[in-house]
């Protein structure tokens, strides 16, 4: 299978292996869940909001890794909205279910993936296939949207 993202240099290897267009198919996000799952509490609140205060600062292009991390926290802090379309796969996600979460996070997250749809993005920019980065668009904006109903009120 080849990779959806370009490397930057010719012969550079990509930095970040992706098998899908989901926000949890990347090694980043992968990673990120990992790291979520030794969390609980405050940890994890001050966990998921440094990913998106990251991304949200960045002067300049969001870096990839930050933008798979924000799109992969942002899904997870989605999919505990009650009723959220959003669901996560048990075996991409954590194996339990995040806890409740501080409204603050809700709009943390969606403005940090609204960043991650900019052309200053690496995500936004770096797929190969246009099929697979207009999926991806989607499923991004899939979880703003949820966002949206829980910050617009």
């Amino acid at each position: 299978m080849e990779p959806f993202l370009r490397p930057r240099q010719p012969h550079q290897e990509l930095r970040m292996g992706m098998w899908g267009t989901g926000p949890l198919q990347n090694d980043v996000a992968a990673e990120f869940v990992d790291e979520v799952e030794e969390l609980s509490g405050q940890e994890l609140v001050d966990m998921l909001e440094r990913v998106f205060q990251r991304v949200t600062d960045s002067e300049a292009r969001v870096d990839g890794e930050h933008g798979a991390e924000a799109v992969a926290a942002g899904a997870l802090v989605a999919s505990t909205l009650p009723e959220s379309p959003i669901g996560i796969n048990s075996d991409e996600g954590p194996g339990e279910p995040l806890p409740e979460l501080p409204a603050s996070l809700y709009l943390s997250a969606r403005l940090a993936l609204d960043r991650v749809l900019q052309d200053e993005s690496e995500m936004a920019t770096s797929w190969v296939d246009s099929a697979d980065a207009d999926q991806w668009r989607m499923r991004v904006r899939q979880i703003i949207e949820v966002l949206e109903t829980c910050t617009d009120h």
